[in-house]
């Protein structure tokens, strides 16, 4: 299951990925924003976050204006790996090599289009395991060490 979530920046680009998730049936929850009145970014990041380390959801997708916010809250959570994700090539590399489970995007640079396609190949690929796993257990180490 998806857990996305948006400040108001991101507000119309989530509605719009909603839609499609239910007419491909791809399961998701959302966790807000639910109106394009101003709010702040670190509240969603939060909710998306705790979803996946609680296991409520596998992976997130986070959107703001410029995704940047969403990514660093995002990764103030020991577990989660969020990326500012802005092609498709991009998207490939991040769940293939780092097994990105959190995606940040744009809700000011990108379109409908770009985004979705940019979901659909992160959801598509493989992480590739063997050597990137093993940088993934590095970065475990580190944030045990490093995060409470």
């Amino acid at each position: 299951m998806i857990a996305i979530g948006a400040d108001h920046g991101g507000y119309e680009l989530k509605e719009g990925i909603k839609k499609y998730f239910d007419k491909n049936n791809i399961e998701y929850k959302d966790y807000g924003t639910f109106s394009p009145e101003r709010t702040d970014y670190p509240i969603y990041a939060e909710k998306v976050s705790k979803a996946i380390i609680n296991n409520e959801a596998d992976k997130g997708i986070l959107i703001c204006r410029s995704s940047y916010g969403m990514t660093m809250v995002a990764n103030k959570f020991k577990g989660i790996r969020a990326a500012s994700v802005t092609d498709e090539k991009l998207a490939e590399a991040a769940k293939a090599d780092d097994d990105i489970n959190v995606i940040a995007l744009s809700g000011d640079t990108m379109s409908f289009e770009e985004c979705i396609n940019i979901i659909n190949k992160w959801l598509k690929t493989p992480f590739k395991g063997g050597r990137y796993q093993e940088r993934l257990d590095m970065l475990a180490k580190i944030e045990n060490e490093n995060m409470k």
